[in-house]
């Protein structure tokens, strides 16, 4: 029988010289392969139950109430089958574990194109989830200040998010996802809590009745309600993202042919997207029904009481994409530090890991500090980057490696989801962009 080794490749198979062996142990995404079925839990409801949660009633106005159930339920149920198909194909090749996305990309694409098609998508989508979520705590800590302490004069967002970054600084040295495994509980448990919280107490804000809801379009102009529409697109399909990092999960778990990673990592992964559903679907629902059009764009900023408990949500929400931020940039990392290792021939040392995750963290500061416009950008990113990746990339994918029969359910289902995302991809953008520069028309830089 075929022994596995400790780095999860098969030793009767095992073509790699010791240098790459050790380049193997030292970069982040196959350092360990320690990891449980829940660690996949964690990590996967810490990816997915971020800040798009708390945009979903913003979409649902922005859509009405036919569109916007339907979008919910048909993004769940796609991206639901497309992750599913990615956990499969991980170690669809006897002895070979795609580790990275890139890699699975190589597999169906080529060794050269596979990277141009994927790279660029996921570095896209994981580097934008990450400015959201530098967005998201900032703007979080700032509503926590101003709830709690209402007559001292608000302090300007641009040091809420400097200060948030200033902890991705410090936890962006952890060396890989199972050093995450901490973080990412804490991150999954209290993004389940602000769910919870943003839903009932958007129940009791109703019970009190003090507003009236209206459930008509937001704005009087036929073309706004347009690119809101087409921007909601956007905003729901960034609340499926997880795809992005999934195979880099996976790879964190142990594999033998007799007990294949698959298994554990699927159950993990369905108890995830069960959560994702208790989250998703009542705070999109209830927050629209209590609110209707007159909802923010992050509905922890439309509630107002009770005063602690929505304090307690914001600041849940501020530890939540602390750990959400490190799921999307450690791939990030792990792609920039096998470039330099591997391409560039730098010797795997604490310095260059410290100088490209610093570097990483900069960037993304940068950019959440000049552009902080969390609706927008969510609908933008939502539809340029994380629809191809989470919606067809996989289908796509699935056909050329599978090759199910032409015309038969399997084909038919995933030409369904590529139709669909692709509409996606090119849709929900222009509705993002057009947010976006609404905003800026507004907007003094570094305010």
């Amino acid at each position: 029988m075929a022994r596995v080794g400790e780095n999860g490749v098969n030793n009767a198979i095992d073509t790699r010289t010791k240098e790459q062996k050790a380049i193997d142990e030292w970069l982040p995404i196959t350092s360990n392969r320690n990891a449980k079925w829940w660690y996949s839990t964690m990590h996967n409801v810490t990816a997915m139950v971020g800040a798009g949660v708390l945009s979903l009633p913003y979409a649902m106005s922005q859509m009405g109430w036919g569109a916007g159930v339907t979008a919910m339920l048909l993004s769940w149920i796609i991206t639901f089958y497309t992750i599913w198909q990615m956990v499969e194909m991980h170690e669809m090749i006897p002895g070979k574990r795609f580790d990275r996305y890139h890699e699975l990309g190589q597999c169906a694409f080529g060794e050269k194109l596979g990277l141009w098609i994927v790279v660029p998508q996921q570095m896209i989508v994981e580097v934008s989830t990450c400015i959201v979520y530098m967005v998201t705590g900032g703007k979080s800590l700032q509503k926590f200040q101003e709830i709690i302490f209402p007559n001292v004069k608000p302090f300007k967002l641009t040091y809420f998010i400097t200060f948030f970054s200033s902890i991705e600084f410090f936890l962006s040295m952890l060396p890989n996802f199972n050093s995450l495994s901490s973080v990412s509980f804490v991150a999954a448990v209290l993004s389940i809590a602000y769910s919870f919280i943003a839903w009932t107490a958007s129940i009791k804000e109703h019970a009190i009745g003090t507003q009236v809801v209206s459930y008509g379009p937001r704005s009087s102009k036929s073309s706004d309600n347009v690119f809101m529409f087409l921007s909601a697109l956007g905003n729901i399909a960034f609340s499926y993202a997880g795809h992005n990092v999934v195979l880099e999960i996976q790879a964190t778990i142990p594999s033998t042919p007799e007990n294949p990673s698959k298994k554990a990592m699927w159950k993990g992964v369905l108890i995830a997207y069960i959560i994702v559903a208790i989250c998703y679907l009542p705070v999109a629902f209830v927050g629209y029904w209590v609110f209707g059009n007159g909802v923010d764009d992050n509905i922890l900023l439309t509630l107002h009481r009770p005063v602690w408990l929505v304090a307690a949500a914001n600041i849940f929400v501020v530890f939540h994409v602390i750990g959400s931020y490190q799921v999307y940039a450690m791939p990030v990392f792990d792609m920039f530090e096998t470039f330099a290792v591997r391409s560039m021939k730098f010797k795997p040392s604490f310095i260059l890991r410290f100088v490209v995750r610093m570097v990483f963290v900069a960037f993304t500061l940068f950019v959440s500090i000049t552009i902080p416009f969390f609706g927008g950008l969510m609908g933008f990113f939502g539809g340029f980057a994380l629809a191809p990746t989470s919606y067809y990339l996989p289908c796509i994918i699935w056909l050329i490696l599978k090759k199910p029969k032409r015309f038969g359910l399997s084909w038919t289902i995933n030409w369904v989801c590529i139709i669909v995302g692709i509409l996606l991809t090119l849709l929900s953008p222009i509705g993002g962009m057009w947010s976006i520069i609404k905003s800026v028309k507004t907007y003094q830089f570094y305010q």
